[in-house]
């Protein structure tokens, strides 16, 4: 086993695709991430202090200008709703996002929201600003956190705000993925994107998990987590707790496109991403909180203040269908991203070990799901 580790991934650790599994059939964007959307930022700040706080933030910004003057169209879709999300009744009926979106643990969803109103009313122009509506998801990383510490404050939130880049994205042990679990093993932050062929109109649709969740263990269709050894047995001789072995935990998906789309395309977009999730092998348990938050950037999108509904330039319904194959695959990737890339972590209960890619990669290379070029 591996030495336990804080950091966000290794060299040792490839994405899916660079080690030849490649989900789906629709190419990536170039860096095959939510940043392939244009316009769209992430940030992280990771907070590791001691033996027992493993935590921390990530920031999904949708465009670089002020977001409170500038929304941009969203949804939010609930697979099951046990969980914290911060903000959705006024996207439901509203459509529009008007914060960055922040994802962390469970007990800091607060502490974040305050720290990001904090944060935008101090943005220049926002002097009379008297409503906003901070929109921050959760998962819980209790086992490897001592999450009752609530240690996340502004400075991170700040931090990771002013970390965001269009540039690659961090994935695995990272941010808000610092302490989370997948299937048994280390969960954390992944990416994915897909580009539609130009006959499909050319868009791009990005996605970005915060992994911490179970059920049965599927990559590229094969049930890899059938022929894997418990993870628990892999940290038991070391003398140290382990997580639970349920299907229990969440999950939050991001999604960004660029395909001009309203609140209701976006919540049908959503919907979608879901079957990605399902395709991991997800049992969406009652003790689970899957959501999904979808936004477009496409300006033509964008409801100016005042302007009539129907002046906003908007894909067809029959246009929808290559986004709900790209939503999918991406979503399915993204989940496949932050388990390759999550390095083994000891925290507060106990060690989490990071997926095993010597075993799962002979079984889906004997399966047929590797290529023998990287792609």
């Amino acid at each position: 086993m591996p030495p336990p580790s804080t950091l966000a991934a290794d060299d040792a650790r490839p994405r899916a695709r660079d080690a030849g599994v490649v989900v789906g059939t629709l190419p990536p964007g170039p860096r095959n991430a939510i940043v392939d959307v244009p316009g769209v930022r992430v940030g992280h700040a990771t907070v590791v202090e001691g033996d027992a706080i493993r935590t921390g933030v990530t920031a999904i910004v949708p465009h670089g200008g002020d977001l409170f003057r500038d929304r941009v169209p969203a949804a939010i879709v609930v697979g099951n709703g046990f969980g914290k999300l911060l903000g959705v009744t006024q996207v439901q009926e509203l459509g529009e996002l008007e914060t960055p979106i922040l994802l962390t643990g469970t007990l800091g969803v607060w502490r974040v929201a305050d720290a990001l109103v904090d944060w935008q009313l101090a943005l220049p122009g926002n002097e009379n600003v008297r409503s906003l509506n901070p929109v921050v998801g959760e998962t819980n990383d209790g086992f490897l956190n001592d999450i009752r510490a609530r240690r996340v404050d502004g400075d991170h939130v700040r931090a990771a705000l002013a970390a965001a880049t269009t540039e690659d994205v961090q994935e695995g042990s990272v941010g808000a993925g610092t302490g989370t679990i997948a299937f048994g093993w280390k969960g954390g932050i992944g990416t994915s994107s897909r580009r539609l062929g130009d006959d499909a109109g050319g868009h791009t649709v990005g996605v970005l998990v915060q992994s911490n969740y179970g059920g049965r263990l599927t990559i590229a269709g094969v049930p890899v987590g059938d022929d894997l050894p418990d993870p628990q047995s892999l940290v038991a001789r070391a003398g140290a707790g382990v997580p639970p072995a349920t299907g229990d935990g969440s999950i939050m998906i991001v999604v960004a496109t660029d395909a001009p789309l309203d609140d209701r395309l976006l919540r049908r977009l959503a919907t979608r991403a879901l079957a990605g999730l399902a395709r991991t092998g997800a049992s969406m348990s009652n003790g689970s909180g899957d959501y999904v938050i979808a936004f477009s950037t496409a300006p033509t999108a964008r409801r100016a203040p005042l302007s009539p509904r129907h002046a906003l330039e908007l894909l067809s319904n029959e246009a929808m269908a290559p986004l709900f194959v790209a939503v999918a695959e991406a979503t399915e990737e993204a989940i496949v991203n932050s388990m390759f890339r999550a390095t083994t972590v000891s925290g507060h209960r106990g060690t989490v070990p990071a997926l095993p890619l010597d075993r799962v990669l002979p079984l889906l290379r004997q399966a047929g799901a590797v290529r023998d070029a990287p792609h």
